[in-house]
């Protein structure tokens, strides 16, 4: 199972939107140039290709407006600011307001690491409707992403099956198989992205960002990260405090946990994710079709993974539904309470036989299209992770640790144990155990942690305020279901949110919505 902490935004959208064809990496030097005087020459959005996910060109906003799209220019190797660049995807849409109440840019990312902003954004463009009153919605894909100098690793076909392999090997030969496959992989990316695996960690793209601030025209970096969002917004405020305006962290990743205690911890929030589904389920006045009780739908599900191990059924034709592809496609469902009827009426065919549901949700998890086509969503978020992370874990490491993540998840502790093996044989070594996001200095940031978050558990919210340092972070919690809280509608949040990015109104910490 790939790392599910990116939002559902990221694989799930079909309102992809890519520029096309340009050169993801320029071998020219600008030496001579001074890249934060470059001028970005903004045009209409083309659709996307293939590798983005496919689909049409962004709709219109709202009121006829339509998105723009540029390329900027950013250093390779940010040691070497003065050699070869790369391109950075940007997607915008000017601010709606009168000009004299424009504030500046409001820069997103979305997530992963691996979500493209430039194919989500326009998803949300009514969304974000309110902000765009006093800001120009900006958003782009990070280098290793999509359009920006997007790694590579294997082609469709191979992925297919990399994806469907026994992610729980239950003996010796299931394990090598594993390990054989994941070699495979990460040999892979390091033959076709040499060039850019050493430079797609978080601190990269976190100057690139410093970089569109001033290219953009912003004295202040104005920043609304989500998920993966918030891990990177820290490392920019740890980096640039003096230059971060007003920020909004959401879907809060834990800044203080190694590769491992993430991993636990995600096993911990699916879990609890999943037992608020089966409560939910169970607790309406129809009959639930997939349990009686909240016991029930989880033991019927640990049952339907047990049998899909050694007997899948038919999935998306001709591929059949695995054990990790089903444990995948539940894993998606829980980011939202809206896609909980999904999952329902996906277990009950499955029960019958019938895996289609569960595998057109696996699919949106890993970006694949219904042409077979994936985006380079997965290579891109092994490749940042294991640049990022500088642990590598054993085999032997990981059957210690098994026990526990079984305590946290019986149905996601194996999976997101054995997925520690992920980076073992990367080319590149990490960068460190944790990300630093010590941010002393800078403005105020709010941050919003969700009670029921499946992958950035609540409690990573206030140790991202902790670790921010006195008198920066701002807590909101949000009690409700789901991976975020400002998507969620919560007038709530919504209104503490857009108080402060709107007219720098932080509200008081420790505030709770409901």
């Amino acid at each position: 199972m790939p790392n599910p902490s990116r939002p559902r935004a990221a694989v799930l959208t079909a309102t992809a939107v890519l520029l096309s064809s340009l050169v993801a990496g320029c071998g020219g030097d600008s030496r001579d140039e001074d890249l934060t005087a470059q001028k970005l020459s903004w045009k209409d959005c083309p659709a996307p290709s293939p590798s983005e996910g496919g689909g049409n060109a962004p709709s219109p906003l709202p009121d006829g407006d339509e998105w723009e799209c540029a390329t900027m220019r950013a250093p390779l190797d940010w040691n070497d600011p003065g050699g070869d660049t790369i391109g950075v995807a940007l997607i915008r849409a000017r601010a709606s307001g009168a000009e004299n109440r424009r504030i500046g840019s409001l820069l997103f990312n979305f997530g992963g690491p691996g979500g493209s902003g430039v194919t989500t954004l326009p998803a949300f463009g009514e969304e974000y409707a309110t902000l765009r009153t006093r800001y120009d919605l900006v958003s782009f894909d990070p280098r290793g992403v999509g359009r920006s100098a997007g790694v590579r690793c294997e082609n469709d076909q191979q992925l297919d099956a990399h994806l469907q392999q026994d992610m729980t090997p239950d003996d010796a030969a299931e394990r090598g198989t594993l390990l054989d496959s994941t070699k495979k992989f990460n040999a892979a990316c390091a033959k076709k992205s040499k060039r850019m695996l050493p430079h797609v960690r978080t601190t990269d793209a976190a100057r690139d960002m410093d970089l569109m601030r001033q290219v953009l025209g912003d004295d202040r970096l104005h920043y609304f990260g989500i998920s993966y969002g918030t891990e990177l917004g820290g490392v920019y405020a740890h980096l640039f405090p003096k230059n971060l305006g007003r920020a909004v962290f959401d879907a809060v990743v834990d800044p203080t946990r190694t590769p491992e205690q993430s991993a636990l911890g995600q096993a911990r929030g699916f879990q609890l994710a999943l037992d608020n589904y089966a409560e939910d389920c169970t607790s309406r006045t129809e009959d639930c079709p997939v349990g009686n009780t909240p016991q029930d739908v989880e033991d019927r599900i640990a049952a339907l993974l047990k049998s899909l191990d050694g007997k899948p059924i038919p999935g998306v034709f001709p591929r059949e539904l695995t054990q990790t592809a089903a444990t995948n496609g539940i894993a998606q469902s829980l980011y939202s309470k809206d896609f909980w009827e999904y999952l329902t009426e996906g277990l009950d065919q499955a029960y019958d036989g019938d895996g289609r549901i569960l595998m057109l949700l696996s699919d949106s998890m890993n970006g694949r299209n219904e042409n077979g086509e994936y985006s380079n969503l997965i290579a891109a978020n092994v490749s940042v992770n294991c640049a990022d992370d500088k642990p590598r874990y054993s085999v032997a490491q990981v059957e210690r640790r098994l026990p526990e993540f079984r305590a946290a998840s019986p149905v996601f502790g194996d999976f997101l144990a054995w997925g520690m093996v992920g980076c073992t044989d990367w080319a590149v070594p990490g960068a460190a155990d944790r990300p630093d996001v010590s941010a002393a200095g800078s403005a105020p940031i709010l941050v919003v942690g969700n009670t029921g978050d499946p992958a950035t558990p609540y409690e990573g919210a206030r140790r991202m305020v902790d670790a921010l340092g006195k008198g920066v972070g701002v807590e909101l919690t949000y009690r409700g279901q789901g991976h975020g809280a400002y998507d969620s509608k919560n007038t709530c949040v919504r209104a503490a949110v857009d108080g402060y990015l709107l007219n720098g109104r932080a509200p008081t910490a420790g505030t709770v919505c409901s």
